[in-house]
């Protein structure tokens, strides 16, 4: 994890260049957000938002994270038969994903040789790189043990 400012202030600087107004309840959303440490879809923010914040409205949260998204604090994430899911993006070190075909889990994965292949083909297609996503899908070790269809519930 790199050091630099914290989230609030990042948050800040972004609303205040772009002469936009500062929230209380946007900055609370982002709290809510940066605590839940996962992967969460608009609903579940929302959903934990309204613990905090009960009159807080679905679209303020929807907003709230478009703003987050611009401003680098955090990143959609769509991956196949799953809706639009957010992940902590400022100050998280890149990584990889396995995804669980069944439940849906979602687990962060990093691999330095796996990194090293990434660049090495990309130059080898005169490419140069800027970024790169990586998704693995499968059956987590928990939905194996239950056995059943492929398919999920």
């Amino acid at each position: 994890m790199k050091t630099g400012n914290t989230e609030t202030e990042v948050l800040q600087k972004f609303l205040a260049d772009r002469r936009l107004n500062r929230s209380r309840v946007r900055e609370e959303i982002l709290d809510v957000f940066l605590r839940a440490e996962r992967h969460l879809t608009a609903d579940q923010l929302y959903q934990l938002a309204r613990r905090r914040l009960p009159s807080v409205g679905y679209a303020t949260v929807y907003r709230s994270l478009k703003i987050f998204c611009d401003c680098g604090l955090c990143r959609p994430i769509k991956l196949e038969n799953e809706p639009v899911r957010y992940e902590h993006l400022y100050r998280h070190d890149h990584h990889d994903h396995l995804v669980c075909t069944r439940c849906g889990r979602l687990v962060e994965v990093f691999d330095p040789t796996l990194e090293q292949l990434q660049e090495k083909l990309g130059r080898k297609h005169g490419f140069q790189m800027e970024r790169h996503r990586l998704e693995l899908y499968g059956i987590c070790p928990e939905c194996r043990k239950k056995g059943g269809p492929d398919d999920r519930n």
